[in-house]
């Protein structure tokens, strides 16, 4: 009977300081939570409550497939390959933005540049009007629509 004591006794001890080795913090709700394993990354660090000690956070194995727990200093490698590789493509995507916009410009500043001709010509120019009948460019029109092809040129050919 008295080893059964001291058995219990021991395990009671041990269970105590299991306990103590847990995680405590305040959820988004303001109540504690107890847990052995690290608190998910929305909690903050002022609602972390309690911490296990480092010799038993250490000696914790972390089940596969699991995040660990965040680091408190250092610079997390594998996070700043994926920066460094997000950095890159967004690199690669406005460069690619870049070159369409430069070919637009010069595809516009070649057409305008050939609409000027056209016009400066003097040759007979028609449009489609809004009820689908064909109406002969004049005077006025002409020279409001050269003007719109100055302001093309000058904004796309320089």
């Amino acid at each position: 009977m008295n080893q059964i004591r001291r058995f219990l006794t021991a395990a009671a001890c041990l269970v105590s300081l299991a306990a103590s080795a847990q995680w405590q913090w305040l959820d988004k709700d303001g109540h504690k939570v107890f847990s052995d394993r690290a608190p998910p990354p929305e909690v903050l660090e002022k609602d972390i409550l309690q911490r296990p000690a480092a010799r038993n956070a250490a000696s914790a194995p972390t089940p596969q497939g699991e995040a660990s727990a965040p680091r408190i200093g250092g610079v997390d490698k594998e996070l700043a390959d994926r920066r460094k590789k997000a950095d890159e493509a967004e690199l690669t995507r406005r460069k690619a933005e870049q070159e369409k916009f430069v070919k637009a410009k010069v595809e516009n500043c070649a057409r305008a540049k050939q609409a000027k001709l056209t016009f400066e010509s003097g040759q007979r120019i028609a449009h489609i009007n809004d009820k689908g009948e064909r109406e002969i460019m004049d005077g006025a029109s002409r020279t409001a629509e050269l003007k719109r092809i100055d302001s093309i040129i000058e904004s796309d050919c320089n």
